[in-house]
């Protein structure tokens, strides 16, 4: 059961500005920033995030170096904001915590290919016959351990 924003305030180790909808923020279609830690140091990825069960699932497979750099340090920071300067809009959610690998979950990755591309799945053409089908595909998840939700509105 997913909780509401209102509930996730309550989580230790999360902040959440006033009347800041974090669910509804999260249920956009961004794009989230992923900082891991490599051998040679920090690195950062765009990607695109499902927000279910207080956490945000990705993909990776063997296309990516994510999951191996994941299995030797878990350790990641994630952001997601928008800046809107006509409005004068700027809202951003931080994460940290442990990320863990899991198992390709089909029902969760048609959420999250509906979310960034549609519902007509005519128009999945990499994802299908390609990510979907590739058996090196799972989801990574986060947890996150602290996270703070923003609006720096001016």
């Amino acid at each position: 059961m997913e909780e509401s924003s209102r509930d996730a305030a309550q989580v230790a180790g999360w902040t959440i500005d006033d009347d800041f909808d974090l669910d509804g923020f999260l249920a956009q279609p961004l794009v989230a920033r992923v900082a891991t830690v490599g051998r040679s140091g920090p690195g950062v990825r765009p990607l695109w995030y499902l927000w279910e069960q207080q956490a945000f699932w990705w993909l990776t497979g063997g296309w990516s170096k994510l999951g191996q750099l994941l299995e030797r340090d878990p350790r990641v920071a994630l952001v997601v904001d928008t800046c809107d300067l006509e409005r004068g809009e700027v809202l951003q959610v931080t994460a940290r915590g442990s990320a863990c690998l899991q198992p390709f979950d089909a029902a969760r990755a048609r959420r999250w290919g509906e979310r960034y591309l549609g519902p007509d799945e005519r128009h999945w053409r990499r994802f299908q016959g390609g990510v979907f089908d590739d058996p090196t595909t799972r989801f990574v998840v986060l947890d996150p351990i602290v996270l703070r939700a923003r609006d720096l509105s001016y």
